[in-house]
């Protein structure tokens, strides 16, 4: 197993982990926003093993700065992470997949991608996920590759998500202010991340989805029954709703009440 991150002290921590189950493991320090870094990562996979297999571009970050007055780095922080990330990962596996005969991608999304509601960095990651992971499919199947691909969508993982920004790149500058609020819905979504499913439960839907093989991967299918009513609305020409109720939250009118009482008393 190859294992990457760009939080070294978790990466170690995690690798020790996996080789005391008797695991080969090799653990790559990597910032997937970087090209020249996932290439590396490829290369050093190639030339321990000589091969890979099931490649797993899962690398997210959120961000709570105001999208449309806060700088411009919490843009580039979360499309390098989540969006080209994941663009680094295909081109730089997908070759070696190609040209061993076999193999499959599988590339976390998140029901974001298909239902807006966290925030406008993370959603707008996340569709663009989502279709360039459809058009990965289509692309291998009408040419006859065989590679696999999957998009990963869960709602709710007990993951430090929320934490991200303790690995605020120091070449963005000063990590940015979070918009007004935020803390209000950061502490809704905290309880209902610790209130999820666990990872290993995501990761066996994940291993069946690459043995059936299968394209979509619903870890929550309550959440993809919020966004097929949304698909409906679309598809009768509706503007989208002021509010969406997500499955694990409080009513959006509730977070929306307390976000107004928060302000007032400022």
């Amino acid at each position: 197993m190859v294992l990457a991150d760009v939080d070294e002290e978790a990466l170690a921590a995690a690798a020790e982990t996996v080789a005391a189950l008797g695991v080969d493991v090799l653990a790559v320090p990597t910032d997937v926003s970087r090209e020249s870094a996932v290439q590396a990562l490829a290369a050093a996979t190639l030339e321990r093993f000589g091969a890979a297999h099931v490649v797993c571009n899962n690398a997210g970050v959120v961000t709570l700065a105001d999208p449309w007055s806060g700088p411009l780095s919490a843009w580039e922080w979360v499309v390098g992470v989540n969006f080209w990330g994941v663009i680094h990962g295909v081109r730089a596996f997908l070759p070696l997949l190609v040209g061993q005969g076999e193999g499959h991608i599988v590339n976390t999304a998140s029901i974001a991608g298909l239902l807006p509601g966290i925030g406008a960095h993370y959603d707008a990651t996340k569709h663009a996920v989502v279709a360039l992971t459809e058009d990965l499919y289509t692309t291998l199947g009408s040419t006859g590759l065989p590679v696999g691909a999957s998009v990963l969508c869960p709602g709710w993982v007990r993951t430090g998500i929320l934490d991200a920004h303790r690995n605020w790149p120091a070449h963005l500058g000063e990590r940015p202010e979070e918009a007004f609020g935020s803390d209000i819905v950061s502490g809704h979504v905290r309880r209902a991340i610790d209130e999820g499913m666990t990872p290993a439960s995501v990761a066996d839907l994940v291993a069946d989805a690459v043995e059936e093989p299968r394209f979509w991967v619903f870890p929550h299918p309550d959440f993809v029954e919020v966004a097929e009513l949304r698909w409906r609305s679309i598809a009768e020409g509706r503007d989208p709703a002021l509010m969406t109720d997500l499955p694990g939250l409080p009513p959006a009118e509730q977070i929306f009440t307390e976000i107004l009482a928060s302000l007032e008393e400022q």
